[in-house]
């Protein structure tokens, strides 16, 4: 389905199309005819529609049931970064600050930045390979329920058919329109779609490229690199008027369902343009018929506003509201880099950490990094696949669940960690001990999170002490093998069984108790 199929599918009106290229402003040097016809629209929306731009307003937002129950959708950072394949996304940033080991492999490889800049790695951006449907057909075998590709990073390329830059995908480097295509896949195969801005980054991203001869001092390509000023400064109002406006274009031209934001949004600058936005998505949602997300990190909207994401971490406990967790099948980076320099994570410490954030009434966002070609590594599809089967088995345990009483018990802990991945590759793995709850209906799910070597698991929570499980157990099933007959006593202590010697799979082990109040 191209693209404008898929918004006459949705029913989108010719006005979803943006101001097109005739009204496409140059860049961030003022407001274009088409950056001003979008700022009016957003201002007659917020007042035709129930949400104002006040937190007032906006704290009467309650976060969809739809996102709730789907838990586990997959994150995609593409972009011109993925030609160096080298360092991680932010090699761009870095290949601009003099004396770091990105700007001297630059220069080794690449010629000086003043010669051979970031714009220059946009007609190797080629894509080739590029196959939406292919990658939706991936994330729906890994068990994923909605799909997240970046529209655009700090990086100021657009992965889409932008109306107010003529630096996107759309016109050059793969000249398809990214998203679009991804949005029209994830449309005709049931996957939920949304999409994530970084553009707020931009405001500062490239200001190392200010302080030596390099490209980025080159005014006809100010409308890629931007303003590039010192990270403490505070954004302008021409940028935050373009920002606000690149953000609502992106609503009206793709519909998504969830709005994925980076941290710099929460500069105080930006409080009153995050307010319209959040006003404008949720009152064109109201316009769709759709229940949609707004996701963010750290303070940048008031509780319940919005829906809170935590970079490469996780919770102690329960969350009253639901929140997500973003993180990358690699340790190292979110983009591609050479496979050579690269380290994935395995299936059973995603499914364990997957497990870990639904038990606490989180979802978890899991990023993949394609080449410059749109080839998903091998390895990456590897670990999704293994994931999918696991979900094929222990389905009914995961979607539609609710946390129970407590999140789990046992030795593990997961807590909020530092950003860039360090608290993951530090973080224990779980054991055969940990147990994790969720529920559903009369049904309660323990997750026991490795398979106990002698066959024997105990959870204290069911014991007949227990303050926390009234009732009487009336059925324990093993989830992947229905016709064992488990062998379980409850005691004072603890619920104990024995397990049958057939494993139903590799990973974290589900066992399906009714009866219990």
């Amino acid at each position: 389905m191209d693209r404008r199929r898929f918004i006459k599918a949705c029913g989108l009106g010719a006005t979803a199309l943006g101001p097109g290229r005739s009204g496409a402003a140059a860049g961030v040097g003022g407001a274009g005819r088409g950056e001003a016809a979008v700022l009016r629209r957003v201002d007659e929306v917020i007042a035709g529609g129930p949400y104002r731009d006040t937190w007032e307003s906006l704290s009467r937002y309650v976060a969809p049931a739809w996102y709730q129950d789907a838990k586990f959708g997959i994150f995609i950072h593409w972009g011109v970064y993925s030609v160096p394949a080298w360092y991680s996304e932010w090699y761009p940033r870095e290949m601009y600050r003099q004396g770091t080991l990105v700007w001297l492999h630059h220069r080794l490889h690449w010629g000086p930045q003043k010669k051979f800049g970031y714009k220059d790695f946009i007609p190797l951006f080629t894509a080739e390979n590029f196959d939406p449907g292919a990658w939706i057909e991936l994330f729906k075998s890994a068990g994923a329920r909605y799909v997240v590709p970046v529209a655009e990073h700090h990086d100021g390329f657009a992965m889409y058919d932008c109306g107010l830059s003529e630096w996107n995908a759309a016109k050059m480097g793969p000249r398809r329109d990214v998203i679009g295509e991804l949005a029209a896949a994830g449309h005709e195969a049931g996957l939920t779609f949304g999409l994530s801005s970084h553009r707020a980054e931009h405001w500062w991203f490239f200001n190392g490229g200010r302080k030596f001869p390099s490209d980025v001092n080159d005014p006809a390509y100010e409308a890629l690199y931007g303003p590039a000023q010192p990270e403490e400064s505070e954004p302008d109002e021409t940028f935050l008027q373009d920002w606000l406006a690149r953000s609502c274009e992106l609503v009206d031209r793709y519909q998504p369902q969830v709005f994925w934001f980076d941290w710099w949004i929460e500069q105080p600058a930006f409080e009153p343009y995050r307010q319209k936005f959040a006003a404008y998505y949720y009152n064109r949602a109201a316009q769709w018929g759709k229940e949609v997300v707004l996701n963010y990190k750290n303070e940048a909207f008031p509780e319940g506003a919005a829906v809170l994401d935590l970079e490469r971490s996780g919770l102690a406990d329960i969350r009253p509201l639901v929140w997500q967790t973003d993180t990358s099948v690699s340790y190292i980076s979110w983009g591609y880099i050479s496979l050579a320099l690269d380290r994935f994570k395995d299936a059973g410490r995603l499914i364990g950490d997957l497990v870990d954030i639904i038990s606490k009434n989180g979802v978890l966002l899991l990023n993949v990094g394609p080449g410059p070609d749109g080839t998903i590594p091998a390895p990456v599809q590897d670990v999704l696949r293994e994931i999918g089967r696991w979900l094929t088995i222990n389905a009914e345990a995961v979607y539609g669940t609710r946390p129970w009483k407590i999140f789990g018990e046992g030795p593990t802990e997961r807590q909020r960690n530092a950003r860039y991945g360090l608290g993951e590759i530090l973080a224990p793995a779980f054991t055969a001990r940990d147990i994790r709850f969720t529920a559903k209906g009369d049904t309660l799910y323990a997750f026991v999170m490795q398979w106990p070597r002698d066959g024997r698991v105990a959870i204290a929570a069911l014991g007949r002490e227990s303050q926390l499980a009234a009732g009487e157990i009336a059925a324990v099933r093993l989830l992947g093998r229905p016709e064992a007959e488990l062998s379980w006593t409850r005691r004072e202590k603890a619920l104990e069984l024995t397990l049958p010697a057939d494993k139903p799979g590799e990973h974290a082990l589900v066992l399906a108790i009714t009866g219990l109040t």
